[in-house]
């Protein structure tokens, strides 16, 4: 059985790859890191080899949205790195992530890789029904609309979905339960919830389907990060 350490993902959110080791040095019990945008840009693939180094696994959050060409030559690229997620935006549409399914599967074949599992961002966490509504102009309501990017990344050929914990439930209930469920936005009850609008705790967010937890400020911007992860990680014997 799988501990529950296991399904919590740490964000290396640090400018600088000096920063991301300390971290990663700091909480050795961390299996699975995410590397994002910043830090990236900041230190290239450098730290992705750092991390397969120590052996850890990499979610490596570039949310790559654009022409099914440039979204083919990413993430063929991205998959030579041998990272275990990776992430497209669902809304750039069927040929898009399905020409990012494959060119993924074709550079990891190059590197002699295994592929990664590339999933789609359903909405950003950020966000509300509101700003849906009213800035997006979508007139469909939030849970509505998290499923049919679900959907679609699902015929589209993608392994599973990054999507809000109040959506987990019904994704898992429609796409069944070989497609990942990744969830950010989770915050156990003793933190703060920060710029997430849409959450729920960690237990509550795995016990809803989740398969993965983003749990990034609780742990790594404690004043004790390894205290921190380990009583998520408790909080989480109770449900798995």
């Amino acid at each position: 059985m799988p501990s529950p350490s296991s399904h919590i993902i740490v964000p290396l959110d640090v400018p600088s790859e000096d920063e991301a080791v300390a971290l990663i040095d700091r909480l050795p019990d961390v299996t699975f890191w995410k590397v994002g945008l910043e830090l990236f840009v900041s230190s290239g693939p450098n730290l992705l080899q750092q991390l397969k180094a120590r052996q850890k696994r990499i979610f490596l959050d570039l949310k790559f949205h654009d022409i099914p060409n440039t979204m083919a030559g990413a993430c063929r690229a991205a998959g030579k790195y041998g990272v275990d997620l990776l992430t497209v935006h669902a809304t750039a549409g069927q040929e898009a992530l399905e020409a990012a399914h494959a060119a993924a599967k074709q550079g990891a074949a190059a590197s002699e890789q295994a592929a990664p599992n590339v999933i789609a961002i359903t909405l950003l966490t950020s966000l509300t029904s509101r700003s849906l509504a009213f800035e997006l102009k979508i007139p469909l309501e939030l849970p509505e609309y998290a499923l049919q990017m679900a959907l679609l990344a699902q015929e589209s050929g993608l392994s599973g979905a990054v999507c809000s914990p109040q959506e987990v439930a019904q994704l898992r209930q429609v796409c069944g339960d070989r497609f990942l469920l990744v969830c950010p936005g989770v915050r156990p009850t003793w933190a703060e919830t920060g710029d997430q609008r849409r959450s729920l705790t960690p237990a509550q967010a795995l016990q809803a389907g989740a398969d993965y937890l983003v749990i990034g400020r609780p742990i790594t911007a404690s004043a004790d990060p390894v205290a921190a992860f380990q009583r998520i990680c408790d909080e989480l014997a109770a449900v798995v």
